[in-house]
C-alpha cells in the first residue's frame, strides 16, 4: 500500500462556457492515479464536512482510494480557481485561508510502523503552508529515520501563494533530505533557482541523500538521476493536449506505480532503488510519461486506468 498525504481540494475550472467544481489537489490526484493503476493507496487528508468536502469524499471513494486515515475536519474545503487559456494550460488562484488542508496536528497523523505501507508520498502546498506543514515534515523525518518505507516528495511549488524564494529554498533544502525520491518540474526549478542548471540541482540533491531525482520538462520529456549517478532521459509521449490539469500529478502516480511493480518501494528503500537497472528506469519513465499523456488528452485531472496505459504502451 502507498500512503499519500496532503491536500484534497476543489478546482473551480473556469472556461468560456462558465465554471464547474471538480475534485483536485496534487496529493489527491496522485492517490486517484495510483488507484486507477490498480495500486492499493490510502489518502491521509483533512476532509471538510461542507458540500465540497462531501463531493471530494464521493470522488475519492468512487475511485477506490482508502480513506481510513482521513480526518473529518470542521474547517472549509480549499478552493483553487483554475482558468484555462486557449492552449488548455491552467493558471490558478487559490482560496485557502483557514481551510481544512493546512491544519494538521501531530496527533492526527498515524503510526506507519506495522502498517502495510511500502511508501509515503507528499508534497505541494501540504509541505509549504503552516501550521500543518510542520506536522507533516515531522512525519517524513520519523519515517526517513525508521528506514521502513520509501519517502517520496513532489515539490509542485506555487510561487503565486508562497512568494518568498529564499524561504522556499531553505524549506526545500531541509525537506529533500528526508526523501529517497524527489520529483519536480523544470518550472519549479526555474523559479526556485533562477541562476542554476537543472543538472546542478539534481546533483546537489543526490549529494544530500536523495536516491533518485526526477525533473519533468513538459513537452520535452523528463530527466531522472539514478542512485548510481547516471542520467536517464525520456521524451514526452505525443498526444493532442486538451488541458494540462493534473498532468504532473498523474506522472508522479505513474512513476510510483511503476516502481511498486518492480518491488522497488518498501523497507531498505535506498537499496531497493539502487537495484533498479538502466532498462527498468527507462520503462519506469515511459510508463509515467504515458500516464501523463493520457491525462492531457482529456479534460481535467482525469488519469487513465491501468488497461488504458498498457494498451498505449503496446502500440509504442
Amino acid at each position: 500500500m502507498i500512503v499519500v498525504a496532503g491536500e484534497a481540494l476543489i478546482d473551480l475550472v473556469v472556461t468560456a462556457e462558465g465554471q464547474r467544481p471538480v475534485p483536485g489537489g496534487s496529493p489527491a490526484n496522485v492517490a486517484v492515479t495510483l488507484a486507477r493503476l490498480d495500486q492499493p493507496v490510502r489518502l491521509l487528508a483533512r476532509l471538510a464536512s461542507d458540500e465540497y468536502g462531501r463531493q471530494l469524499v464521493e470522488h475519492l471513494s468512487a475511485n477506490r482510494v482508502d480513506l481510513e486515515w482521513a480526518v473529518r475536519a470542521e474547517e472549509p474545503t480549499s478552493v483553487a480557481v483554475a482558468t484555462l487559456n486557449a492552449a488548455g494550460q491552467a493558471s490558478y488562484e487559490f482560496r485557502l485561508a483557514g481551510a481544512a488542508d493546512w491544519q494538521w496536528t501531530p496527533q492526527e497523523l498515524p503510526e506507519l510502523a506495522g502498517s502495510p505501507a511500502i511508501a509515503l508520498h507528499t508534497g505541494s502546498l501540504a509541505l509549504a503552508l503552516a501550521p500543518g506543514a510542520e506536522a507533516l515534515e515531522g512525519l517524513l523525518a520519523r519515517e526517513r529515520q525508521r528506514d521502513g518505507l520509501t519517502v517520496s516528495i513532489d515539490l509542485n511549488l506555487r510561487p503565486s501563494i508562497v512568494t518568498d524564494r529564499a524561504a522556499e529554498q531553505e524549506r526545500v533544502r531541509r525537506q529533500i533530505r528526508l526523501a529517497h525520491l524527489v520529483k519536480a518540474s523544470d518550472e519549479d526549478l526555474a523559479w526556485l533557482y533562477p541562476d542554476r542548471s537543472v543538472a546542478d540541482v539534481m546533483t546537489e540533491w543526490r549529494t544530500a541523500g536523495v536516491s533518485c531525482a526526477v525533473v519533468t520538462r513538459g513537452g520535452d520529456g523528463a530527466w531522472l538521476l539514478a542512485p548510481d549517478g547516471s542520467l536517464h532521459e525520456e521524451p514526452a509521449v505525443r498526444t493532442t493536449v486538451v488541458d494540462t490539469v493534473g498532468a504532473g500529478d498523474s506522472f508522479t502516480g505513474g512513476l510510483l506505480a511503476a516502481l511498486a511493480g518492480l518491488d522497488a518501494l518498501g523497507d531498505r528503500p535506498a537499496d531497493r532503488l539502487a537495484a533498479v537497472t538502466p532498462l527498468q528506469w527507462a520503462e519506469v519513465l515511459r510508463q509515467a510519461a504515458t500516464v501523463a499523456a493520457l491525462t492531457c488528452a482529456r479534460r481535467g485531472a482525469n488519469p487513465p486506468t491501468r488497461a488504458e496505459v498498457e494498451a498505449l504502451l503496446k502500440t509504442a
